[in-house]
């Protein structure tokens, strides 16, 4: 017997569900940085989503990187006029146009060709610094010809020295505006998610990810169409004459991570680095005391995202400490769990210049290319613009402890603006 077809109500249902999908999957009618991940999530297959989107063993820090901006409350000040607000902010002798930046993310070019020189011009174009990753599929030498003002190089250790010098060397060439050494990777991390795809090297395409991955056509034919795994492009010339993608990726692998790297190393680099140097991924006081006692200029408090070592503090919990270990005179950027306009707000009442975030553009330019970094940018500043204005706020310079509730019993609230101030709040655990 055949079966009736789907009644009138049911086929206008389906043509609207099938609209509302469409309309989504316009990048410009994202409203928050969330409603990007779930639109890479739809155009990823799952071994490239949860390579971006997971973190180290249970997860936890992820969760953790989040619930430290929840635990702030941000006190308005009624009464003042905000017609005008400014949220820009001198980084390194430089003037951005808002207190945000791109984290360095390696691989991007697994999730859209280009993508690194995507977020480049994405940077440039909202005229706020984009750190690229060595681990980057575009050469340093590329992407700062594409944004040549905004562009800062991130670089690991390796266990070669001559190595680690070239890489400065070939950041000076290419005048970089600021050089990055992360130092938070002293060995590879449990991520399970990865593990559980097969997404490690040597790369194992298993019958059930190419399975999944067939659900992602677009994504499918880009890769088979630029040739599979995209070349590390900053670590070619370090390989044979000739070499695969694959070959340099097991290279790099061979490289890093460096277990071995000490201040020593660091040392060496901010000898032979003239400009402005950043130190990325401490999270204890006396560390960031000691960079910048060695010359460091800046430090980015970061947990790595969520992806090294799952029970590390949210840096948020740690910038009251380290902003206090180190003074006014070292640049502070917070990184790790940043998702809404109002935790770079928070952040900067805590101590630090800006704050940068990786994830959210990776899924904007996965979802929709430059379009899609664009819109998380945009989002990300229309939100801190906001946010300014409820609290009474005119200028990004003027906002301090003062903005935020006191955690201590009572209703008292903090009274100080000097950034090197700690605020009447709960503090981070003695470390």
């Amino acid at each position: 017997m055949l079966k009736a077809g789907p009644s009138p109500d049911r086929r206008r249902g389906l043509r609207l569900w099938r609209s509302s999908i469409r309309h989504t999957m316009n990048i410009q009618s994202a409203v928050n940085l969330e409603d990007l991940r779930r639109l890479a999530r739809r155009k990823l297959p799952r071994i490239a989503f949860d390579f971006i989107d997971g973190g180290s063993d249970d997860e936890l820090c992820l969760h953790r990187n989040r619930e430290a901006f929840e635990r702030h409350r941000l006190v308005p000040r009624y009464l003042r006029d905000v017609t005008r607000r400014d949220q820009s902010v001198a980084l390194f002798g430089r003037t951005y146009a808002s207190p945000i930046g791109i984290s360095p993310t390696g691989l991007a070019g697994l999730f859209r060709p280009d993508a690194d020189l995507m977020l480049a011009e994405a940077a440039r174009e909202a005229n706020v610094p984009f750190l690229l990753s060595s681990a980057a599929n575009a050469a340093l030498e590329d992407a700062i010809r594409v944004a040549p003002e905004h562009v800062w190089f991130q670089m690991y250790c390796t266990s070669d020295e001559r190595i680690n010098a070239d890489l400065v060397e070939r950041a000076r060439k290419a005048k970089i505006g600021v050089l990055v050494v992360s130092v938070d990777v002293p060995v590879n991390s449990n991520r399970e998610r990865n593990r559980r795809n097969g997404f490690s090297r040597p790369f194992r395409m298993t019958t059930g990810v190419a399975l999944e991955a067939l659900g992602h056509p677009a994504w499918v034919l880009r890769y088979l169409r630029t040739g599979g795994i995209p070349m590390m492009r900053n670590w070619k010339p370090y390989a044979r004459e000739g070499a695969t993608a694959g070959e340099v990726a097991d290279m790099y692998g061979t490289l890093t991570p460096a277990p071995m790297v000490t201040w020593a190393h660091l040392k060496r680099i901010r000898s032979a680095w003239s400009g402005p140097l950043v130190v990325k991924g401490l999270l204890h006081p006396d560390d960031a005391r000691e960079a910048a006692q060695l010359g460091a200029d800046g430090i980015v408090i970061s947990n790595h995202g969520g992806r090294q070592l799952d029970a590390a503090p949210a840096p948020l919990e740690m910038l009251p400490e380290i902003r206090a270990a180190v003074g006014k005179d070292v640049q502070l950027i917070l990184d790790s769990g940043v998702r809404r306009g109002s935790d770079v707000v928070i952040a900067r009442c805590l101590g630090a210049q800006s704050a940068i975030f990786g994830r959210p553009t990776l899924f904007g330019v996965a979802a929709g290319g430059r379009a899609g970094a664009s819109r998380a940018l945009q989002i990300m500043r229309n939100e801190i613009d906001m946010v300014m204005a409820q609290i009474g706020c005119a200028s990004l310079s003027d906002l301090g402890p003062g903005y935020l509730m006191s955690q201590q019993p009572g209703p008292a609230i903090g009274s100080s603006t000097d950034e090197t101030t700690l605020p009447r709040k709960s503090q981070p655990a003695t470390v």
